[in-house]
């Protein structure tokens, strides 16, 4: 490739990149589970749940089945290649669950791995962070951080390599 298609290609990469979240918070909203899967290569990879988007689908179906309505506004995306058909990623997400009669707002960072296979861009890989989950009514320190069982223990912003070095010489002995 001449370097002026380098750069276009580059471009272009980015921008299918950056619409991956986007897709995915739509397809989370509005519960269209063939969409959300097919934001994730073929054959991903989901550990102990085996490979695949069928492996996916079936990981991932009983989760949203825990709460009635969502909203996921993306916030901010910043993506790092690391080779021409391989990137990361960082995206900044507010959410707000409906789960029974509580109204559960999340502050999340997900960690993503993108792949370009035949041509399209997916997900690899994506992890979830988050700073917090709270009923709306909540003050999120009044709960810990963790009002929502369903959202596990929240790991930001300790996860963050500099959120040590920062704070760890004025952390007041307990």
């Amino acid at each position: 490739m001449t370097p002026i298609e380098d750069r276009l290609d580059r471009v272009e990469s980015h921008l299918a990149i950056q619409q991956l979240p986007v897709r995915y918070a739509l397809a989370v909203d509005a519960r269209d589970l063939d969409a959300w899967t097919g934001c994730f290569r073929p054959d991903v990879d989901m550990g102990r749940h085996g490979r695949g988007r069928a492996a996916l689908r079936a990981y991932i179906e009983p989760l949203v089945r825990g709460f009635h309505r969502s909203v996921h506004q993306i916030c901010g995306h910043r993506i790092e290649f690391t080779g021409r058909d391989t990137a990361t990623g960082s995206v900044y997400c507010r959410a707000e669950h409906e789960v029974g009669e509580r109204w559960i707002v999340m502050a999340i960072r997900y960690l993503d791995h993108y792949a370009r296979v035949d041509g399209e861009w997916y997900f690899s890989r994506r992890r979830e962070q988050h700073w917090y989950a709270a009923d709306v009514t909540e003050r999120p320190q009044r709960v810990g951080f963790a009002g929502w069982e369903g959202a596990g223990e929240p790991a930001l912003p300790d996860a963050f390599p500099s959120w040590e070095s920062f704070w760890g010489p004025f952390r007041k002995e307990s």
